[in-house]
């Protein structure tokens, strides 16, 4: 088979047509391996001879040439076999086989000199001259080296010739350990789609220096070289060694030239053989992220190590990562509730697998149902609740708004007073801050949530800390802005806006789970913790740095439309109302929002109310409720404006009387 492949190699060379055939030679056998050596061991004893020859020097025992010849190539080969020097696969050839090289070859010259002062004792003569011997030695080792290095390059270079049009030429950013690593890699995986083209950096005295055979660029003359930047697909980047701000400059320049913008991990993210396998495209994700936070594991632990955790809405993508956060904690249990037949089912398939020792139990079952409530949790023993059940989804609520009242307020009653009644450590609450100031239905119904939980804090008979959580929209969460920005340039856009000016919040899933569990370990109860958000992003610069990252330019290969804010849309999100102050914890990314609280009665008797009036679906009572309940509800780009219109209509008779 394989002389067939040789005698076909060598055929298509003498047709032309050799690049392809040659390359299907996937690597050099043993034994032609072997044979070469052999050659290389003969030719570096005739080189050593004629050498010698040429000084008029006399060797020993001339009339056993042939014998002394053999024996050396003898113990050469016998050493070869016992350090394997022709195992190794020599397109792949590291420092590794080399080494072995130098032993065997080191052997053999140890060996000989023992032979020759054996002789010298016997017979009163080396069988060798020493000077031969040495000089054997290196020019034996340079030539198997140099062997194995010209046929490693020579594989390379026909592997890069044969893809090199259909291979993605890419410039390494960087020039430390960790980019040479990565591109060393690059340049060994030659089954990737990606080809080594060079490297870029700040500096500018690397501009005549060569690494790993490809030229350094300094930033500035490469991006104002057009026909430089022709020669080139995309930048790689490597995104843990550098900054945010690194990341959106070298991102901007070459979005700007239209290279593509590649991130790779670290070879300590990675094994090396799987390293050029993680190389992706730059997501938008990889900009809005930020420092990783430092989390207080150990607290964090001892509150669920051993115990019985309940997650509500356990199979949203809050609720999800919640429970992957709390499984590291080795729990002895977690119940997961909730009301998605499929994605309960589908995290059920994922946990199971991932964390093959937790025992968890998953519980199809509406928030809104006590009697079904009651039951889980008079079967187990919680000690902490995180309650992530929610309706989220501003313009549907809008049109529904009893069933925020069912869910959102119903559903949180049920859970937290079952929290009471049970003795439940801590409940934990997942809040928004669309419940600051709300607009609409959706933030107020979560603003009545979180003043209901408050509330049941110094309730007579309590033991359990009431805690509320407050963060703005999550990366990739379910139905937030970036799938659907993504989604929508995947089918050619337009992708649509509701406003100009509209700016939001960003935090990561994991960020913003990771945020609530060290919240749930800190106060006495009854807080509203806010979560440090960063700086607002404008969403329009948003969409256009995705359409950019995709490959597209902003109004000329995606459009880019604005169709009007929504009912209950505002411009911008707050975390913290107007009339509230901020408490700083012992955590930087956590605060303590102090804002105005309600009586327990009162905020039940208003429930029990909107309650009823959810049943009736009365939208408009139900609104009505929830305005009196929350007094800063006002409603804007919204039918339930009339309501805020007869209240100041109202206010001003009487202030008029």
């Amino acid at each position: 088979m394989l002389m067939k492949k040789l005698f076909d190699a060598f055929g298509a060379l003498y047709n032309g047509d050799n690049i392809v055939k040659i390359t299907e030679l996937r690597y050099v056998p043993r034994w032609l391996v072997i044979l070469i050596d052999i050659l290389i061991v003969l030719f570096s004893i005739f080189l050593s001879n004629i050498f010698f020859n040429t000084l008029n020097v006399k060797s020993n025992f001339v009339e056993y040439r042939t014998e002394k010849r053999l024996l050396l190539i003898l113990v050469n080969v016998s050493f070869m076999y016992v350090f394997k020097t022709y195992a190794g696969i020599i397109r792949h050839s590291t420092f590794f086989d080399f080494f072995k090289i130098i032993l065997s070859s080191g052997s053999t010259l140890i060996s000989l000199l023992v032979i020759n002062y054996a002789t010298e004792l016997i017979l009163g003569k080396s069988l060798y001259l020493y000077p031969n011997l040495f000089l054997y030695f290196l020019i034996s080792v340079s030539m198997m080296f140099f062997f194995r290095m010209v046929t490693k390059q020579f594989f390379s270079l026909l592997i890069d010739i044969k893809g090199a049009s259909s291979k993605i030429r890419v410039a390494v950013v960087g020039v430390g350990d960790v980019s040479v690593s990565l591109a060393r890699a690059i340049m060994h995986n030659p089954n990737y789609p990606y080809r080594l083209a060079g490297f870029l950096t700040n500096r500018s005295d690397s501009r005549k220096a060569i690494l790993l055979g490809h030229k350094i660029y300094n930033k500035k003359h490469f991006f104002a070289n057009e026909k430089l930047i022709k020669q080139f697909d995309a930048v790689l980047l490597i995104k843990e060694i550098m900054s945010k701000q690194e990341i959106e400059e070298w991102m901007t320049l070459a979005l700007d030239k239209g290279l593509k913008v590649l991130k790779s991990p670290t070879l300590s993210k990675m094994r090396e053989s799987d390293l050029v396998g993680g190389i992706s495209h730059l997501q938008i994700e990889d900009l809005l992220n930020r420092k990783p936070i430092r989390i207080e594991n150990e607290e964090v632990k001892s509150r669920h190590f051993d115990k019985i955790v309940l997650v509500t809405g356990g199979a949203g993508s809050i609720g999800s990562e919640i429970v992957r956060q709390v499984s590291q904690f080795k729990p002895s249990l977690i119940v997961v509730i909730d009301q998605a037949e499929s994605p309960l089912y589908e995290l059920e398939l994922e946990l199971l697998e991932k964390f093959p020792e937790q025992n968890f139990k998953f519980v199809l079952a509406d928030i809104s149902n006590n009697n079904r409530l009651e039951q889980i949790f008079a079967t187990y023993q919680f000690s902490m609740v995180y309650h992530a059940a929610a309706y989220k989804h501003v313009p549907i609520i809008e049109e529904n708004p009893h069933e925020a009242i069912f869910v959102n307020i119903l559903g949180t009653k049920n859970v937290a007073l079952l929290s009471k009644k049970y003795n439940v450590n801590r409940f934990v609450m997942v809040s928004t801050d669309k419940a600051v100031n709300p607009t609409n239905v959706m933030g107020a119904s979560k603003r009545a949530a979180e003043l209901f939980v408050q509330s049941l804090q110094n309730t007579p008979g309590n033991t359990t800390k009431f805690i509320t959580t407050r963060f703005g929209n999550v990366l990739g969460s379910n139905g937030s802005v970036i799938p659907h920005f993504r989604k929508q340039i995947e089918k050619g856009g337009p992708v649509t806006i509701t406003h100009p000016d509209i700016i939001r919040y960003f935090m990561t899933i994991p960020e913003a789970c990771e945020l609530v569990l060290q919240a749930g370990t800190m106060g006495n109860g009854g807080e509203i913790y806010v979560f440090d958000m960063g700086e607002p992003v404008k969403i329009l610069d948003l969409a256009k740095r995705m359409i950019k990252l995709s490959g597209y330019t902003p109004d000329i290969d995606i459009k880019i439309t604005f169709i009007g804010l929504r009912p209950g849309e505002k411009l911008y999100e707050e975390l913290l109302s107007s009339n509230t102050t901020t408490i700083p914890t012992h955590h930087e990314k956590i605060m303590i929002s102090k804002d105005p609280l309600m009586e327990f009665e009162e905020v039940d008797f208003l429930s029990r109310q909107i309650i009823v009036a959810a049943v009736k679906k009365d939208r408009l009572q139900v609104v009505q409720i929830l305005k009196t309940i929350v007094p800063e509800f006002i409603s804007n780009n919204s039918e339930f404006e009339v309501l805020d219109k007869k209240s100041e209509i109202k206010l001003n008779g009487l202030q008029n009387m």
